[in-house]
């Protein structure tokens, strides 16, 4: 995934009690809230920047940097990450992965969706590539769907699809030239949901109403910061 942005980091004192330290205390913080924009926005504290040190960001230390610790945590597969949150980029656990999946699909697998008319061509050829399952490198994608043609806004749709749950970023990754050497920065690699943890866990949520799954999300939200408003909630989750 290429993210891409203008970043002011917000200051952390390094005594505060919900500091995240680590890679490890990263994916404990996402496992234990449910979900986590990676970058701040308007709910105060709702973000791994707001709970990490400035000096740390692009560091390329992955002992302490956290935009390598999105590598490593989306590699691991114990939470998810991709652009979930307002169009920028954050993680969900497993836990709350078939929440978000049921409400933000509208209950619809992507076929489904297709078929009724509600997802766009742009979309389409994109998960085409993934009808056997397997992983495409952001680039490759790219190309395999015909973008850079005729065919533009590649990235919109990209990001539509992470919001929806229907792909997720699955690693980063080097490319490899012919003789298999690795060159480059690593690269966003991506899957379908369902190909990495299963379609049960992905359609486990499917029983209830999306409104109903929206709501527990929004709830969640609420609970852990009881000081944001309703319009500052949607925003980042809308």
């Amino acid at each position: 995934m290429d993210d891409t942005f203008e970043w002011v980091a917000r200051a952390l004192r390094s005594d505060r009690p919900d500091r995240i330290k680590t890679p490890a205390g990263l994916t404990e913080a996402v496992k234990r809230e449910g979900f986590l924009p990676l970058f701040a926005n308007g709910v105060e504290g709702f973000s791994v920047e707001e709970r990490t040190l400035a000096r740390d960001w692009w560091s390329d230390d992955p002992s302490r940097d956290p935009w390598e610790w999105r590598k490593l945590l989306a590699a691991a597969g114990e939470v998810a990450y991709g652009k979930f949150f307002g169009g920028k980029a954050g993680f969900i656990s497993l836990e709350w992965l078939p929440y978000f999946a049921n409400w933000r699909r509208d209950g619809y697998d992507f076929d489904a969706l297709w078929s009724d008319g509600k997802a766009d061509r742009r979309e389409k050829l994109i998960m085409d590539l993934f009808a056997d399952g397997g992983e495409l490198y952001s680039n490759e994608m790219k190309r395999l769907a015909g973008y850079g043609g005729g065919m533009k806004n590649f990235d919109g749709a990209l990001t539509a699809l992470q919001h929806k749950l229907y792909l997720t970023v699955r690693d980063f990754r080097q490319r490899r030239n012919k003789k298999g050497e690795p060159y480059g920065w690593p690269i966003a690699v991506y899957s379908v949901p369902e190909d990495r943890w299963g379609r049960g866990l992905l359609s486990s949520a499917y029983g209830e109403a999306p409104e109903t799954s929206r709501e527990r999300v929004f709830a969640r939200v609420r609970e852990l910061y009881p000081d944001a408003s309703e319009k500052q909630i949607k925003d980042i989750l809308k």
